[in-house]
């Protein structure tokens, strides 16, 4: 492995890796009692949450969104009406390739407290939801192992299901 590469962290952790531990256990444990509050409704609120899940934003899309509101919006202000306006895309810019190599940048942090999820933190629970109602091979009815299924490696669940 080259030292330019180790320089980096992995794509997939470097959101998590960035934010503190305590932010990152927060979101682990309210994702915890979303899914024992999903599963005690029975399958018609696992199949009403999972389709709120797809169309929870993860926070690339927040972060995304975000710069480029304010970089349309500084542009704009900055050719109607004060140039100095026209910085701002610069520091934008710097907040996303910062975010880009590090999986860090101001905004993440405030978005992360907020309680936005990564797309990995997102799909844990939908497998472990996915596993209590039964769609795989490997499922069980209690909603800790289900959730300890889908972070040890979701492709785990991702067997069809059996065919009786």
């Amino acid at each position: 492995m080259s030292s330019i590469a180790m320089m980096f962290p992995k794509t997939v952790t470097r959101v998590e890796d960035a934010t503190p531990s305590e932010i990152n256990q927060r979101i682990e444990r309210e994702t915890t009692v979303k899914v024992l509050e999903v599963y005690n409704g029975g399958h018609e609120a696992i199949d009403w949450r999972l389709q709120e899940l797809d169309r929870e934003w993860d926070v690339e899309r927040a972060l995304e969104t975000m710069a480029a509101s304010v970089t349309l919006t500084s542009l704009t202000l900055g050719f109607l009406g004060n140039r100095k306006w026209l910085a701002m895309p610069f520091v934008v810019g710097g907040f996303l390739l910062q975010h880009a190599l590090q999986g860090w940048c101001p905004p993440l942090e405030v978005l992360r407290r907020l309680g936005v999820r990564t797309a990995r933190e997102i799909e844990w629970e939908r497998t472990a939801l996915r596993i209590l109602r039964g769609d795989f091979e490997r499922n069980t009815t209690d909603p800790l192992e289900a959730l300890s299924l889908a972070r040890q490696r979701p492709a785990v669940a991702l067997a069809p299901p059996l065919v009786s």
